[in-house]
């Protein structure tokens, strides 16, 4: 017998060639997806509600006969159809209404018993259900009986085009009848007694056709169950590999470090020098560092990864530090010149490079040739670290700044260039530590969670469009006190179908009719990376009043006298990103306000925007937007794992996430190759989702 993912969906009978191609679109391809297509949400019919009960404002399942129906246009509205039909139980009679759906009216006809689902609303002084699901139920009672779709706790699905409930819920109890017979479960009875699981054919029969809510429950738990084991399994082989390699055992305690440290003009906080430690614990050791470090926008994670900086350069090592834009590279190359010319290492200066995209080719040459002789000992740059033509001399650390920013496969390269160094991944964008453990479980984890002295809070508002005028005066305020705005804005040019501001067109009506006597400034992302510089650095010296910009600013840069951030339109921001934005001011010892305007419309922007104003802490901001959003989203498509997931949820089911990580490294540790027996179905199954991780099962 074929794998049920070998069997294209085309050979189930009534779907063929044309009407698979409709499952596919819909993400199932063959039968082991569909069988793996679970219901949204779920209808207890085994206890339908009667007409006479319906209340304005509840949602209902009555089961009812079709008394008269009616197809007519709009007065208002042409070409605009609403057909009603009149149905009826043996306690009272009730409307229901569609609108804009005129082949709707071929589906019914007098007589029908159909399943009806909606919420009651109250039009016109009499109750009525707009546009409910339905389902037209068989003639015969034998037939009913057998209904997947009455009489019984009934899937609800997102369904492929052109499909209703009832048939879809016919063609899921076919497949399940035919092929379950046929599937091996990969987990092991110990595994599955061990976690309280049901089995595989179970658990299917019961997500889709539950018996009860509890059967329901304990399918939902087994399922979810072997999607995160899935998940963890690669994570606990890469960590073991780890383990397995021989990295460089730096030197941390020497007077380098002890003199960067000493010559600062701040005092680190206890959350930063603990990191610190963390971070010399691993370098100390021979095996390689790995480790994640969190912090929120301006909590000083640049001074931790320039002490593991120094602690490579110390031992003659260099180090390479990615960031994802230009901008941010020579910001940091800028602060930590500064922070580092009064340390020397044996008795020289600190070399630092950068090697950014627009330098020209001789320059690049230059560093590049510099870089491969050991004579830069810190590399700063973007993604033009990765060319092929950078070779490093003795690399022993890699930092990588916003990790998000990079894909899985970009960040492998980097430590490529080296023999296995340290590797050092930070992000401004917090998740809780739980989860983080979960996501980057072949990482370890180090947090900053205390903001430096000194950093007040951020006043953060609403204001809607007819207070523009209101804004526009506190901005002037601002300035003619000395202090300096950003004005952010979605997109560089107009779009009709955002219907959004646009920066380029907005920078030339704040400077000559709203701020004709202010200093204004423009920077973008299609701006060339030298006018970008010189922008900002005009903006750093006082010498514009206003920068108006896209997202571009997003990450890093650091101006201590702007203390007003408007960010127009934030209902097309994500919560990170306003998050982020925010967090460029606040820097100096000004009070500062954010502000942000737009018309946002959907239920999810306004939690956004009521999350942002109600939230300073980046870690609580990252559970709304993980709540908001669902883990797929927030991670996005970079990241493996998480999106894949189909019906596990990290956020609610914790407990088994942290089960399932147990399982994963007591199966890894046991059999790495996952070659014993017991566990060649779950290799199969593991390779079957996630083909790139063989190398890992191989590898003795």
């Amino acid at each position: 017998m074929d794998k049920l993912c070998n069997i294209p969906i085309r050979y189930l009978k009534g779907i063929g060639p044309q009407r698979a191609k409709v499952f596919n679109r819909a993400g199932i391809a063959n039968i082991e997806d569909l069988l793996y297509y679970f219901p949204h949400r779920y209808e207890d019919r085994t206890a339908l509600n009667t007409i006479s009960q319906v209340e304005e404002g509840q949602v209902y399942t009555l089961k009812a006969k079709v008394l008269s129906k009616q197809q007519r246009q709009s007065f208002r509205r042409r070409r605009f159809s609403i057909l009603e039909l009149k149905v009826g139980d043996i306690s009272g009679r009730i409307t229901c209404v569609w609108f804009n759906q005129p082949y709707l009216n071929t589906y019914f006809t007098i007589g029908q018993d159909l399943i009806l689902h909606g919420k009651a609303e109250n039009y016109g002084g009499r109750l009525q259900i707009s546009a409910p699901e339905f389902e037209i139920l068989s003639d015969t009672e034998e037939e009913q009986d057998e209904s997947p779709s009455a009489g019984r706790i009934v899937p609800v699905y997102s369904l492929p085009e052109g499909l209703t409930q009832r048939h879809f819920r016919k063609i899921i109890k076919q497949s399940l009848d035919e092929y379950l017979p046929k599937m091996n479960d990969f987990l092991t009875y110990d595994i599955r007694s061990r976690n309280n699981l049901l089995n595989l054919a179970k658990s299917l029969v019961s997500i889709h056709f539950p018996g009860d809510a509890n059967i329901q429950k304990q399918s939902y738990e087994r399922l979810s169950f072997e999607e995160f084991l899935l998940f963890q399994i690669p994570l606990a082989l890469r960590k073991l590999r780890r383990k397995e390699k021989q990295g460089i055992a730096h030197i941390v305690d020497g007077n380098l470090l002890k003199e960067f440290i000493a010559g600062l003009p701040f005092q680190l906080t206890a959350a930063q020098q603990k990191v610190i430690d963390e971070i010399g614990r691993d370098m100390a050791s021979p095996k390689p560092m790995q480790r994640l470090l969190q912090g929120d926008v301006g909590s000083g994670k640049t001074v931790v990864a320039l002490a593991a900086s120094l602690s490579a350069i110390q031992g003659a090592y260099q180090t390479a530090f990615m960031v994802p834009t230009e901008i941010l590279a020579r910001q940091h190359l800028e602060k930590i010149k500064c922070q580092v010319s009064s340390v020397k290492y044996q008795g020289k200066t600190i070399k630092i490079g950068l090697l950014v995209g627009s330098l020209t080719a001789k320059e690049k040459d230059r560093i590049c040739r510099q870089v491969k002789d050991g004579e830069i000992d810190l590399l700063i740059g973007t993604h033009a670290l990765l060319e092929g033509g950078v070779e490093f001399k003795n690399l022993g650390l890699v930092v990588i700044d916003e990790q998000h920013k990079f894909g899985v496969a970009q960040r492998a390269l980097l430590p490529g260039k080296g023999k296995n160094p340290d590797i050092l991944i930070m992000t401004a964008t917090p998740i809780p530590r739980t989860l983080a453990i979960t996501m980057y479980g072949d990482l370890d984890i180090s947090v900053i969670k205390e903001m430096p002295k000194g950093r007040k809070p951020i006043a953060t508002r609403f204001m809607t469009e007819d207070q523009r005028q209101q804004l526009y005066r506190f901005i002037e305020e601002r300035v003619k006190e000395g202090r300096q705005a950003y004005i952010v804005y979605p997109v560089i040019e107009s779009s009709y179908v955002l219907d959004v501001s646009a920066a380029e067109e907005m920078y030339k009506v704040l400077s000559t009719d709203v701020f004709p006597k202010l200093r204004i400034g423009l920077v973008h992302g299609r701006l060339k990376s030298e006018e970008q510089d010189r922008v900002m650095d005009k903006f750093r010296q006082g010498a514009i009043d206003i920068l108006v910009s896209t997202t571009v600013l997003e990450v890093g840069i650091d101006v201590a006298n702007a203390s007003v951030m408007v960010i127009e339109n934030a209902e097309r921001f994500g919560l990170s990103q306003l998050h982020q934005l925010r967090g460029r001011i606040g820097r100096g010892p000004y009070d500062s306000f954010c502000i942000l305007t737009g018309q946002p419309q959907t239920e999810e922007a306004k939690l956004r925007i009521k999350a942002i104003i109600e939230n300073s802490d980046g870690f609580r901001i990252a559970e709304e937007d993980l709540k908001i959003r669902g883990p797929g989203e927030f991670f996005g498509k970079r990241q493996h794992g998480l999106t894949e997931l189909r019906i596990a949820n990290p956020l609610t089911q914790m407990h088994l996430l942290k089960k399932a990580r147990e399982e994963a490294v007591r199966i890894v540790n046991k059999d790495p190759k996952l070659g014993e027996r017991q566990n060649l179905l779950l290799r199969e199954k593991l390779l079957q989702r996630f083909p790139g991780y063989e190398k890992l099962m191989v590898v003795g």
